[in-house]
């Protein structure tokens, strides 16, 4: 299993690392179980923006240095700059990260190892896909440190059933690796051994696919989940007929019928 890109500035708090279409983004304040300091929060923002802009990238993957995925916000941070401005900027940067995430017109893929509490948690929820070391922890533990979760909350609820989501938030109890796979919150639990040919296999898989469909496909799932129900049926009915006047979805559907391996154009 790595943890860490090689070759790279192994001081800079967030490490990319690409190869045939996949950027690595790894966490990199493995002393700190890769806290989301504020500046961390704002590199690994400007690097999914950068990857945004990149038109050989089709997948990410995201994971954290060391002996953890993520322990959530830096409280030694937040305890040095008491204040209000200070706080409202972490927690609003936050929120600008996830939604860049959400954002991103190609998948992102959670790579998790260790413990993933707290906003590290929630950066898993938000993740499109999650994968996890059968010995990985998850948990929003603020409400034991007087800090409710209200933020992973967000991306916590629109993942996992409510009763679920509750219990975690009011109890702020570790859930082994099968408990998050029976409620929702990873995609899949494998041996350590295994974490990174399972990733490979999900990107490779992906890969394979039209990066047109499978941006008009993310972009669609996210906005139909905030709608009521007829108006997710209205604007999907509207996305798919975009998506069938695509070069990609012709070529898609007569590969099928021609049973044949389809040649993506992009458009």
């Amino acid at each position: 299993m790595s943890t860490a890109a090689e070759g790279l500035d192994q001081e800079a708090e967030v490490l990319r690392s690409d190869a045939a279409g996949v950027a690595t983004l790894t966490l990199n304040r493995p002393k700190a179980y890769n806290a989301l300091s504020l500046d961390l929060m704002r590199s690994l923002r400007a690097a999914l923006e950068e990857i945004g802009r990149d038109r050989e990238v089709r997948a990410v993957v995201l994971q954290g240095a060391g002996k953890g995925f993520c322990a959530g916000h830096d409280l030694k941070e937040l305890r040095a700059n008491p204040g209000r401005a200070f706080y409202e900027e972490t927690f609003a940067e936050c929120s600008r990260l996830m939604l860049a995430i959400v954002r991103l017109p190609i998948p992102v893929v959670a790579k998790v190892h260790g413990i993933a509490t707290a906003a590290g948690c929630q950066l898993v929820a938000t993740c499109d896909l999650a994968v996890a070391t059968d010995d990985a922890r998850f948990a929003t533990p603020g409400v034991n440190i007087g800090l409710f979760c209200s933020t992973p909350m967000v991306a916590l609820s629109r993942n996992v059933p409510r009763k679920q989501a509750m219990e975690m938030l009011l109890l702020g109890e570790m859930q082994p690796a099968r408990r998050a796979l029976e409620i929702g919150l990873i995609n899949k639990a494998v041996p350590a051994a295994e974490l990174d040919a399972a990733v490979a296999e999900i990107t490779r898989t992906i890969l394979a696919k039209s990066a047109l469909i499978l941006k008009i496909g993310k972009e669609a799932f996210y906005r139909q989940a905030e709608m009521d129900l007829e108006a997710a049926y209205a604007y999907t009915a509207e996305v798919m007929t975009e998506n069938m006047l695509t070069r990609d979805a012709g070529e898609g559907i007569d590969a099928f019928i021609e049973k044949r391996q389809p040649a993506w154009s992009g458009a």
